[in-house]
C-alpha cells in the first residue's frame, strides 16, 4: 500500500508540474492550438476584406464558386499557426482605407502596397513581396512605354484609388487616365478595344493573363519596388501575431512555396 501510494503521489505532483509549466508563459498559449513558440489567438475570429476580384490573390473559383487564391492560403494558414478562424467578407476596394480605420473589417488581405500615406490611416504587417507594375496590353500590341507616352490617342485604365493610379497619372501626365471600380472592369475594357492598356502589378498581370489565354500580355515594365502587406485597423492585437507566423514561414519555407505557387515569384 505505502509503495502504490508513493507512485501516485508522483503522478499527482507531475501532472502539478505539466499545468504550471502549461501556465508558465502568462497564457499566452492557452489551448495549445498555435504552432510552438507562436501567440495563440485561442480560436479567435477574425473577420478578413478580400475583392475577390483581384487575381492571384483572390478571385470565385467558376467551378466551385469558392474563393480561392494567395490570399486565401497564405491566411489560413497563419491562422493555423497563430490559432484563429478566418472569415473572409468581400468588401469593395473603394473606401476600404476609411473601413479598416473605423475597425469595419479585422484584416485586408488584396495585395495592398505599402505607402506612408496609408501608413497615417492604417496598420501594416511586414511585407511579405516586392512587385512592379507594368503595362498589360492586348496580345497583338507590341507598344511600348514610349509608344504611350507620344501618342495621346493611346488610352490608358486602371482601378480607381490604387497605387496604380497614381503611378499612371505620374506616367502619363498629359493623359486621361480612365480609372475602373476593379481591375476586372479594367481588363474587360481592354479586351474590347475600349482602352489600349492597364497600368496594374505585375504579379496582378500574370494572374488575368493566366485567365484569358492568347488574349493578353504583359508590357514595359513602370516600377519594380513596390513592397505588398496585410493591412489591420490602427493598434489591432493581431499584427504581432500575424508578423511572427509570417516571419516563422519566410524560415520554413512555407512563405516562399505559397508566393511560387501563385506567380508573387519565379
Amino acid at each position: 500500500m505505502k509503495k502504490i501510494f508513493l507512485v501516485l503521489s508522483a503522478l499527482v505532483i507531475a501532472s502539478m508540474l505539466i499545468v504550471a509549466c502549461g501556465t508558465a508563459d502568462g497564457g499566452n498559449n492557452v489551448g495549445g492550438n498555435a504552432a510552438a513558440g507562436l501567440p495563440d489567438l485561442n480560436g479567435k475570429k477574425v473577420v478578413v476584406a478580400v475583392e475577390n476580384a483581384y487575381p492571384p490573390f483572390n478571385s470565385i473559383d467558376e467551378a466551385s464558386g469558392k474563393g480561392v487564391g494567395w490570399d486565401y492560403d497564405s491566411v489560413a494558414e497563419i491562422c493555423k499557426r497563430i490559432n484563429c478562424v478566418p472569415e473572409f467578407q468581400e468588401a469593395a476596394w473603394d473606401g476600404i482605407f476609411p473601413a479598416m480605420a473605423a475597425g469595419e473589417y479585422d484584416w485586408l488581405a488584396d495585395g495592398v502596397t505599402f505607402t506612408e500615406e496609408r501608413d497615417k490611416e492604417v496598420d501594416f504587417s511586414t511585407p511579405y513581396v516586392t512587385i512592379g507594375q507594368v503595362l498589360l496590353l492586348r496580345a497583338d500590341d507590341n507598344s511600348t512605354l514610349d509608344d504611350f507616352k507620344k501618342n495621346t490617342d493611346k488610352l490608358v485604365g486602371t482601378q480607381i484609388g490604387t497605387t496604380n493610379e497614381i503611378v499612371a497619372k505620374e506616367t502619363f501626365p498629359d493623359k486621361k487616365i480612365q480609372s475602373f471600380e476593379d481591375f476586372g472592369g479594367a481588363v474587360l475594357a481592354l479586351k474590347s478595344g475600349d482602352i489600349d492598356a492597364v497600368v496594374i502589378d505585375n504579379i496582378s498581370a500574370a494572374g488575368f493573363i493566366n485567365e484569358n489565354p492568347g488574349e493578353l500580355k504583359a508590357g514595359s515594365q513602370i516600377t519594380s519596388d513596390e513592397k505588398l502587406a496585410f493591412v489591420f485597423p490602427p493598434g489591432s492585437e493581431l499584427i504581432k501575431a500575424v508578423n511572427a507566423a509570417l516571419a516563422a514561414m519566410e524560415a520554413d519555407g512555407t512563405l516562399e512555396a505559397l508566393n511560387k505557387k501563385w506567380g508573387l515569384s519565379q
